[in-house]
């Protein structure tokens, strides 16, 4: 009888070890160039459309190594971060890690290195010595982005938009004086909507942008992809991803 009971007991805990490691995770994202994208270019569209860019690379060779099932949706930007902070078994990516965000999430990353930048035109020639030299500038910016959320906690008066490749034109045609973007962000969407002329007026914030993943997620879950994130730095992998959206 006892033997029967252990065999039972051991078929149990093997399919409940099972069941936790098969956790499927619903990742969502937003339209963000060059880090997520549709594959057809367009800023809107379906919650399922194709997706591709640095992080959707990343995302689809991490999720694969470490052997966990995922879907993925493109929404908002609002929409995404409220579903990731309110629904359990849920990660957005690309999220920047700041102090306000940090209790809120666990983190996988950084996906994508960034500086928070002010971009301008070469021909204005806007010299910032620090940020505070920005503030008799009309500054855009993206509607609910951290950027723009940091610079307005900081007093500035900050002109955002709900697709950020508008503010490369805007920036072009002196609508807005500064475009306060990720840099590798404004460099890309620049390039994309064929925006030459532009430079870094000023760099004034280091973070990284990472995988964020709803707080009632496994912590071993997290742990594994962490793990499996820095195989991918250590054998060249993310530095590949990298390279094809120079």
């Amino acid at each position: 009888m006892k033997t029967k009971v252990c065999c039972w007991l051991g078929i149990l805990f093997l399919f409940l070890g099972n069941t936790a490691s098969a956790e499927t995770l619903n990742l969502v994202t937003e339209d963000y160039p060059p880090c997520s994208m549709r594959v057809n270019g367009e800023p809107t569209g379906n919650p399922d459309d194709p997706l591709t860019g640095i992080s959707v690379d990343i995302v689809k060779e991490l999720f694969k190594r470490a052997g966990i099932d995922y879907t993925v949706k493109i929404y908002t930007w609002e929409r995404a971060y409220k579903t990731a902070l309110e629904t359990p078994g849920t990660a957005l990516f690309s999220m920047f890690r700041t102090p306000e965000r940090e209790s809120l999430f666990q983190w996988v990353g950084p996906f994508v290195p960034s500086d928070y930048v002010l971009m301008a035109k070469k021909s204005r020639n806007i010299k910032l010595a620090s940020l505070e030299d920005a503030r008799k500038y009309k500054i855009g910016g993206y509607k609910g982005g951290s950027i723009a959320n940091f610079l307005e906690k900081e007093g500035f008066t900050v002109e955002s938009v709900s697709f950020n490749h508008l503010n490369a034109r805007k920036l072009e045609g002196e609508k807005i004086d500064l475009w306060a973007v990720p840099e590798v962000v404004g460099q890309y969407l620049a390039k994309r909507e064929g925006v030459s002329g532009l430079e870094t007026a000023l760099k004034f914030k280091e973070l990284g942008m990472f995988l964020g993943l709803n707080k009632a997620v496994s912590p071993d879950l997290v742990a594994k992809l962490n793990k499996h994130f820095q195989d991918m730095k250590d054998d060249g992998t993310v530095e590949k991803i990298y390279s094809n959206y120079r």
